[in-house]
């Protein structure tokens, strides 16, 4: 377990997290991708008094693992590590929403949307 701990900052780990949730909220917003990604998954938009809760917060519990990860990589000097993951997860990702019959935009705008977190909490990592 002192391998997911040691050494990691948890200061980097909560504020990752939380600058990825805003920028997904700004990202699948109607200002930027989220009215036609809204479109090519087959969902109303809606307003922020419609936003599912559960999904908003399994949101938010999965950008904490993804921040915690790149903690823990970047702590042990392994950093290429969770780039690989993130492409990773991001082909499966896309592997799904042609399953889902997704439209190419709306797949395309959700693993964008994880590579930028993933961007953001690397930097944040090197700030804090």
């Amino acid at each position: 377990m002192e391998e997911l701990t040691a050494n990691v900052s948890w200061l980097s780990v909560i504020i990752g997290a939380i600058a990825s949730f805003l920028v997904g909220w700004l990202w699948y917003s109607s200002k930027m991708f989220g009215t036609k990604w809204a479109e090519g998954v087959g969902v109303d938009l809606g307003n922020a008094q419609d936003m599912p809760m559960s999904a908003m917060a399994w949101q938010f519990v999965g950008l904490l693992l993804m921040s915690w990860f790149v903690a823990v990589t970047a702590a042990s000097n392994l950093l290429l590590t969770v780039i690989l993951g993130t492409v990773a997860f991001t082909a499966l990702s896309m592997s799904a929403g042609v399953f889902a019959g997704k439209s190419a935009y709306a797949r395309y705008t959700e693993a964008g949307f994880w590579i930028v977190a993933l961007i953001i909490m690397i930097i944040v990592q090197g700030i804090f």
